[in-house]
């Protein structure tokens, strides 16, 4: 079998992680398969939404010790500018401006480089066994691939550095309160958890919610008035949807799914 699992069901992309003999860690295998995965769901306009978790008790625990590391011991600063575009399977760096929705349903450790691969995605919601952890400190080095980017943009320096510098892990309650992932939930609804999120996306317009992530991405650590620019940009941009005559008239119709105290959304 595959060791990434890449599955469509109706307009949602599933990839699995598939090595739990070692807690899914990703080898140069796995980072090729996950680029090819990656570009697949970008470019597939049958699909609008990706769930990314791992097989067995981990969600990843980063790249594989024994494959992915050895290689870049003593590397010449000419191949690390050649490879600087790759990332770690191409959604941390390379591939990281997909417009479309990617959500990590982490069911276990997500480490190192599993930490980063988690932080590439967009919402995280995490089982009651999800523990997060850097602890490359402790063998010399430290993330390439996003991993404190994205933990300061995420949870700020504070938790960073706390974590990066101690190279201790924290559980999903920590990481809940420290903003690391939106929801913990038991181990055994995550998937379902992960599917209702998504389906709550599916529900909008989907120019829409590209935009808003485009402009959410965009924004991060500009001065204010580029970012006040740039959602207005974006924003009146998407008033230009042609499905938005027929969704008003609906609106003022009062027929239209989902109106504040009258009814849910149908998903």
């Amino acid at each position: 079998m595959s060791k990434v699992i890449y599955a469509k069901r109706g307009r949602i992309a599933y990839v699995t992680l598939n090595r739990p003999e070692v807690k899914n860690a990703i080898d140069p295998e796995v980072h090729r398969l996950l680029w090819k995965t990656w570009a697949d769901f970008r470019d597939d306009d049958a699909v609008d939404v990706a769930i990314l978790t791992g097989a067995g008790d981990a969600f990843c625990a980063g790249a594989d010790l024994k494959t992915f590391i050895p290689p870049w011991v003593g590397a010449d600063p000419l191949r690390v500018r050649r490879v600087v575009g790759d990332g770690l399977g191409g959604l941390t760096r390379g591939l990281h401006r997909i417009p479309k929705p990617v959500i990590a349903a982490v069911n276990g450790w997500a480490l190192a480089g599993g930490l980063e691969l988690a932080l590439a995605c967009d919402i995280r919601i995490a089982s009651e066994r999800a523990r997060f952890g850097s602890f490359e400190a402790r063998r010399g080095y430290h993330h390439g691939d996003g991993g404190i980017v994205r933990l300061v943009n995420t949870c700020g320096a504070g938790i960073a550095l706390e974590m990066l510098l101690t190279a201790e892990p924290i559980d999903a309650r920590r990481a809940l309160g420290c903003n690391l992932v939106s929801k913990v939930v038991a181990h055994d609804s995550l998937l379902a958890e992960a599917e209702l999120l998504a389906r709550q996306i599916l529900r909008n317009d989907q120019l829409a919610v590209r935009s808003a992530k485009e402009t959410i991405l965009d924004v991060i650590g500009r001065p204010l008035d580029d970012q006040l620019r740039i959602e207005a940009l974006n924003g009146y941009s998407c008033v230009a949807n042609p499905a938005i005559p027929g969704r008003l008239q609906q609106f003022y119709a009062r027929t239209d799914a989902g109106r504040a105290g009258i009814h849910a959304t149908e998903l």
